[in-house]
């Protein structure tokens, strides 16, 4: 059976084999934040949140989830603010949480609209 950390250990030493000193530098491949380390991988599968949160735009506001709006934006607000603390700074990191609470903020907007404006519908949330 194939573990995935066997699989990034294969693709990392395909990319050390592969890649020119050149293009290297141009990918940031050794740098703390690059494609080698985990504060690459880690910001780029957090846009799979950013994406369900933009696909939920599509939902009408009333099926939406308060708890869960709160989370993405709480999580994108703290992040955004901690990426840029750390060293190295992860810009990545900071452009997802970015969007990620962009995306938090403008659900519970909807949200809040909704409840305003249908003051009769019970809440479950």
């Amino acid at each position: 059976m194939l573990i995935l950390s066997d699989l990034y250990r294969v693709a990392v030493r395909t990319g050390d084999r592969v890649l020119s000193p050149g293009m290297k530098k141009i990918v940031k491949w050794e740098h703390p934040a690059g494609m080698k380390y985990i504060h690459f991988w880690a910001p780029l599968m957090k846009w799979s949140l950013v994406g369900a949160g933009f696909g939920d735009m599509l939902r009408p506001a009333n099926k939406l989830s308060l708890n869960q709006s709160i989370s993405l934006f709480a999580t994108g607000t703290i992040w955004s603010r901690y990426s840029m603390v750390i060293v190295p700074k992860n810009y990545m990191l900071f452009a997802v949480n970015i969007f990620l609470a962009f995306v938090g903020a403008q659900q519970l907007a909807r949200i809040a609209h909704y409840r305003y404006t249908h003051p009769e519908v019970a809440t479950k949330n």
